[in-house]
């Protein structure tokens, strides 16, 4: 077994392509993730045990926004505890590359976690909300129904675009140079991220801030929504005229 630093180089060399991430998974969370999957390798887990611990701090900080009153305390440990859960959420699949033990089975789980995570975290917000917040108006509720609805949609209609347009995309990625990253692009795509997601439950001690952030965010999510449906559907029927 390699040196640390051995690990984190050849981790380095297994990155997936930047292409269409935002900036804070490019700078931040992958390289978090990348201590994370150079810890678990020196040690011995296996990329699914990662993915594990991964959902063990993911859904501790979610559990603790339904069931414990928001404040500054509160939302510090919140935000770590996603925050970690992201970054070793980066950390299998760059494990899984590293030593060649990922597999159908893997990346299932990981789909399994991702979305449980995507709904539990709305799903806490709104019993948070129904628990301990004195909203103006029962309307309110409607907003992490709507923000679940989203994630959960975006989430599904993304992976379907990935998964059947994978084949066509290798073989343009084979006969064809590929195309250059954006960093407008990246730039752009922050506020889609969940990294930044995370970064609203921050502002859990101050019930007003975090509804105020939680609203803008859901609206920006809703514009992103629409757009990645229309892009996705275009590269999809591009495809079929493409046969």
């Amino acid at each position: 077994m390699g040196s640390r630093g051995t690990v984190l180089r050849e981790l380095r060399d297994a990155q997936k392509t930047a292409k269409g991430v935002s900036l804070y998974s490019r700078y931040v969370n992958r390289p978090a993730g990348r201590v994370f999957a150079a810890g678990a390798h020196r040690i011995g887990l296996t990329p699914n045990q990662v993915t594990l611990i991964s959902a063990a701090f993911t859904f501790a900080a979610i559990a603790s926004v339904a069931l414990v009153r928001p404040s500054s305390g509160l939302a510090v440990a919140v935000y770590a505890g996603l925050a970690i859960g992201f970054a070793l959420d980066s950390a299998d699949g760059q494990l899984a590359r590293l030593t060649g033990r990922g597999g159908p089975d893997g990346e299932w789980l990981d789909h399994v976690v991702d979305c449980a995570k995507m709904i539990l975290v709305h799903t806490a917000v709104l019993i948070s909300f129904r628990r301990f917040s004195a909203l103006p108006g029962e309307g309110w509720l409607l907003l992490p129904l709507g923000f679940l609805f989203t994630a959960v949609l975006t989430f599904c209609a993304g992976l379907l675009r990935e998964q059947l347009g994978r084949a066509a995309a290798r073989t343009a990625t084979d006969t064809g140079a590929a195309a250059p990253v954006s960093r407008l692009r990246a730039l752009a795509l922050l506020p889609a991220d969940y990294g930044v997601f995370c970064l609203v439950f921050l502002l859990l001690g101050d019930r007003t801030a975090f509804r105020t952030g939680y609203a803008a965010l859901a609206l920006v999510h809703a514009v992103f929504l629409v757009m990645f449906l229309a892009k996705w559907f275009r590269e999809l029927r591009a495809l079929r005229t493409a046969e």
